[in-house]
């Protein structure tokens, strides 16, 4: 059964490495049988600012304004802003969703964390009772594919910018993991402006290989819902820490129980 691809793209200029791995996905999975769908937000000229313009027909309570809550009662009613709805469509019909993006700050552009912001809405895409736990993208597949202005060596454990796979947490964990995506290992383009064209070039290829097997690749491992108690507060249970008392590494990068990293457990599936 072919599958449905959204592309979730953050670049000003077409003639950008962004920009030729972007069309790279959409070539390769396209050949696969795949429809891709891109959401070109620069293009689109996306609105990046949550706000109560984001709701039709008025809010509940505008003297104490809460996003969250006003967005799900809206979202409920049908009454979000339509750039929203069809986001929300087009994630709701992919079954594997690419975030392609130049890192800015160790983080998404300002754009492309608008676009998590309004469009992953309270009800929607989490749930403060059952964090982690919406059933709406079980079975979808997401990732991210970034450049980086450094090279990989400045994002090591003895790199001056630290580990990547404390930068990517948050990111990975705290809004794929968190909205119930399986996340596959991100797709890194390290420092493509300050390599020979050659290397850009073997870049592309390596991912145009990838791409290849991409819709198979088992996802990265993430410590499950049902391991914390929601009567305590969603603290990690007490017989997870006695399972993993003796062991050599924490479960994951956030939930490290005071032992060291597990290596890389935030670029390769099944650490």
């Amino acid at each position: 059964m072919a599958k449905k691809v959204l592309l979730v793209y953050a670049h000003q200029s077409s003639g950008s490495f962004n920009a030729a791995a972007k069309d790279a996905a959409v070539e390769i999975l396209t050949a696969q049988g795949c429809t891709v769908e891109v959401s070109d937000l620069y293009a689109m000229k996306f609105k990046a600012t949550a706000t109560a313009e984001d709701i039709t027909g008025g809010v509940k309570n505008a003297e104490h304004f809460s996003y969250g809550e006003e967005t799900k009662l809206a979202w409920e009613e049908g009454r979000l802003a339509a750039d929203i709805k069809e986001e929300q469509r087009k994630l709701t019909e992919a079954d594997l969703i690419i975030f392609q993006f130049p890192m800015y700050w160790f983080t998404v552009p300002a754009i492309m964390k608008g676009w998590f912001d309004r469009v992953l809405t309270l009800g929607f895409a989490y749930s403060v009772e059952k964090p982690y736990s919406l059933e709406i993208f079980k079975g979808k597949k997401a990732m991210l594919s970034f450049t980086t202005g450094a090279h990989e060596s400045m994002f090591s454990a003895n790199g001056i910018n630290g580990d990547i796979n404390v930068t990517l947490w948050p990111l990975q964990n705290g809004v794929l993991h968190c909205c119930g995506f399986q996340v596959l290992a991100p797709q890194i383009f390290w420092a493509p402006s300050h390599v020979s064209s050659e290397a850009r070039s073997a870049m592309l290829e390596a991912w145009r290989t990838r791409l290849q097997g991409l819709l198979k690749e088992e996802p990265l491992v993430f410590t499950p819902p049902e391991c914390f108690d929601k009567e305590k507060g969603f603290q990690l249970k007490p017989e997870v820490h006695e399972k993993h008392a003796t062991k050599e590494f924490g479960l994951t990068v956030g939930h490290h129980l005071g032992k060291p990293l597990p290596p890389n457990s935030q670029m390769k599936a099944g650490v």
